[in-house]
């Protein structure tokens, strides 16, 4: 039975995002901001039976102090690996993922990662499947994974040239594109899922490999399309330093990019301040250069601060030299933010602990609960320093609207950009507010409703619809202003705060001299006039949570 159902008002944190249609939306929306999470079961190598058993409720807790931190997205690693391991038990924990995220406001990135190649070539590595070494005397177990050893560089060597292939002759890149697929079937339709990482930091061994890694990754973007309008996101490759001899420039990374770049976007790692020295700011322009050349966004996969020290011919992270301070921190969002990147996460959220310290951001002790550590705290006082606190804080209300969208969409009566405009158009207070909802999923939230609400049918069909006025619910706050998106509408500074708050009025840009001529402007103080005007200047447009920060402290802008 189709039940249609009007829905109560819900407000809209500025933080709610939707699926991406293009490039250029993909940098006209709030940046994403969150923490590179890694699994459970997903992350375990094919033959480790003996890691450390994740916590109780590992995913929905974890999420839920996210959340709370103010951060609203995962980039959420996996390994084909543990996937050929126990299928089932690997899609369980994907399913866990997206339903939580679905509960607690966040986005997600899936991420199919690697390390050192795959466990195959080195005992704590994790990545391939075994199933592409065996049988195979190139790749010689234990032969070693790093970029450096030869076992690895011949694997990857015939990866992009795609001669790898299993022990019956089935194609590497096809399985890999298969094994992609199943996740994308899986998460697709959840509001939570914002796209999919092809693969994290592919080895490059030589200049001829620069345009094939480009056909691999253009191979499993058109195989995703078939199935996905959601965002794609290749790698960066390893290693990355500069002074290496495969010539690495804004002109050969720019050749990994698919040829198709609808809704694609760059990942590249920075771990160091980017204008710190000459070397990190060469190494960060490069990326954003590589960025223009290749006509997509930048995401920050991952972040942190370390200190390298030469081993031989190769730099290795110190752990005892490594650390983050608040400074730190700060000064690399901070250039992030100016660079107008996508997104950025933070490496790292894991259960175990790791021996940089920095990398932990909860501690985890088997038996007890999760605990944050003093980096969580950092990440979050730095978050909402640069980008304000708009951009993170989600509240039940985003979650709210998640789960009203996936369950339109599990009708199969609506597309999620069907789902996401009925959702939010019902959100928008005004009067007489209708908004039409096929779920059998949300039947039980109608019985809050019956009190309120009329019943007819309205055609041949069996659907039963309830209708809601807001303006029954509103009767005590209604006022000239109350319906209006548009600040320079507002008479009253006050009722336009709430309304931005609330999520009624959502807009980034607003004329300054226009809002200077609203009654909400006229009758504000002068000194929070000469704060909106400060604010307006420095950025050229007025934006709806800088009246808001001018509200709560004159001075903010000044500051």
């Amino acid at each position: 039975m189709i039940l249609i159902f009007l829905l109560a008002v819900v407000f809209i944190s500025a933080t709610s995002m939707g699926s991406y249609a293009s490039t250029n939306e993909l940098t006209s929306k709030p940046p994403i901001n969150g923490v590179v999470m890694k699994g459970a079961f997903v992350s375990m190598k094919q033959d480790d039976y003996g890691s450390p058993p994740a916590p109780e409720n590992y995913i929905e807790d974890s999420f839920k102090m996210i959340s709370e931190a103010g951060l609203n997205h995962v980039r959420f690693v996996f390994y084909w690996e543990a996937y050929e391991r126990d299928p089932e038990a690997f899609m369980k924990e994907i399913k866990s993922v997206a339903n939580a995220a679905d509960k607690y406001g966040l986005k997600i990135i899936y991420d199919n990662h690697q390390w050192h190649t795959s466990s195959w070539l080195e005992e704590r590595a994790t990545g391939f499947p075994w199933s592409l070494f065996e049988g195979n005397s190139k790749y010689s177990r234990g032969g070693g994974g790093n970029t450096l050893d030869e076992t690895a560089q011949d694997f990857w060597g015939d990866w992009w040239d795609r001669s790898i292939k299993d022990k019956q002759g089935k194609d590497g890149w096809a399985q890999m594109s298969e094994f992609l697929k199943q996740i994308v079937l899986t998460v697709d339709n959840h509001s939570s899922t914002i796209g999919y990482e092809i693969l994290s930091e592919p080895h490059v061994h030589n200049k001829g490999q620069w345009s094939k890694i480009g056909k691999f990754n253009s191979f499993i973007t058109e195989e995703l399309r078939d199935i996905t309008s959601k965002t794609i996101v290749y790698s960066m490759n390893v290693p990355i330093d500069l002074n290496s001899p495969i010539n690495i420039s804004p002109k050969n990374l720019a050749k990994m990019a698919p040829s198709n770049k609808e809704n694609i976007a760059f990942k590249v790692s920075v771990y160091a301040v980017p204008n710190g020295d000459g070397y990190q700011e060469k190494r960060f322009d490069m990326f954003l250069e590589t960025s223009d050349r290749a006509g997509v966004p930048l995401y920050i996969g991952e972040w942190n601060n370390v200190v390298r020290t030469k081993e031989g011919v190769i730099s290795k992270l110190n752990p005892e030299l490594s650390e983050l301070t608040k400074t730190d921190a700060k000064q690399i969002l901070g250039a992030l933010k100016k660079a107008g990147v996508w997104g950025t996460a933070f490496w790292r959220w894991d259960y175990q602990e790791v021996a940089t310290d920095s990398f932990n951001l909860v501690s985890y002790n088997n038996g007890s609960n999760l605990k944050p550590t003093k980096y969580l705290g950092i990440l979050e006082d730095t978050v909402e320093t640069i980008y304000g606190p708009a951009v993170g804080k989600l509240t039940l209300d985003n979650a709210k609207e998640n789960n009203l969208i996936n369950a339109l969409v599990k009708t199969g009566k609506l597309t999620e950009d069907e789902a996401k405009e009925l959702v939010t158009k019902s959100m928008q207070i005004g009067k007489d507010t209708t908004a039409t909802i096929a779920s059998d999923t949300i039947a039980s939230d109608t019985a809050q409703a019956t009190d309120t609400t009329t019943t007819s049918n309205t055609d041949n069909s069996d659907a039963e619809t309830l209708s809601f006025s807001n303006e029954d619910n509103n009767t005590n706050n209604q006022s000239s202003n109350t319906n209006t998106n548009n600040p320079e509408d507002y008479d009253d500074l006050n009722e336009l705060i709430d309304n931005i708050k609330n999520g009624v009025v959502d807009i980034d840009e607003i004329s300054l001299n226009t809002f200077q001529g609203s009654g909400a402007y006229q009758g504000a103080d002068e000194e929070t006039q000469d704060c909106i005007d400060l604010a307006g200047k420095i950025g050229d447009n007025l934006g709806d949570q800088e009246i808001v920060r001018c509200s709560e402290d004159t001075n903010f802008f000044q500051n």
